[in-house]
């Protein structure tokens, strides 16, 4: 006795299989980084075949925005919303800082690799052109206002993932910590 097909079946298996080929890429780029996945190793990950990836991703492109969807679903990066409501700069400003260097903290493999990259792969510099690029110039806009140009070079600093990630490696101390050193250090300088 034949069954009958069912599009709903075939759809779901489709969204399941274009799940795990998304979802390796995001492994992939956090141990590997974006410019040293291919397609194959992609395909051997989601346990897929080659032509199967690219039936789903016909390009780096696709897959790249769909992988950098899906990781900024799992955990988007902090609203700036949540800190312009923040009368006290100051105080907005160790909320903020803390808010980011939580998701860096959370994202450090991926972002390290990703940011890496960005240096000589045009892939992965569209995509933060796109996806990270304009979070972060929304936070130094929320968190610049008031300040000077000394200052405000300050805080690109304390922004930078390499910044959080340096000071989180070569002291014991943690994101919060991190978070009110900058924001004291940008008062500081904001205040010569």
């Amino acid at each position: 006795m034949n069954r009958p097909y069912t599009m709903k079946k075939r759809a779901e298996q489709q969204a399941d299989t274009r799940q795990r080929i998304v979802e390796a890429t995001v492994e992939l780029h956090g141990s590997v980084g974006p410019a040293r996945t291919s397609f194959s190793m992609i395909a051997e990950r989601a346990g897929v075949q080659r032509h199967t990836l690219y039936a789903h991703f016909p390009d780096e492109r696709s897959l790249f925005l769909a992988c950098s969807g899906l990781a900024l679903e799992r955990d988007p990066m902090p609203a700036v919303e949540d800190w312009t409501a923040i009368a006290n700069r100051e105080r907005r400003m160790r909320v903020g800082l803390a808010a980011l260097y939580g998701w860096y903290e959370r994202n450090a493999e991926l972002m390290a690799c990703v940011l890496r990259d960005r240096e000589y792969h045009a892939a992965t510099q569209e995509i933060l052109a796109i996806r990270y690029d304009p979070i972060m110039a929304s936070y130094r806009d929320a968190l610049g206002t008031g300040l000077g140009k000394k200052a405000r070079a300050m805080l690109a600093l304390a922004l930078s993932f390499q910044t959080w990630r340096t000071v989180s490696r070569e002291s014991e101390l943690k994101s919060a910590a991190i978070a009110e050193m900058m924001a004291e250090t940008i008062e500081c300088v904001r205040a010569r």
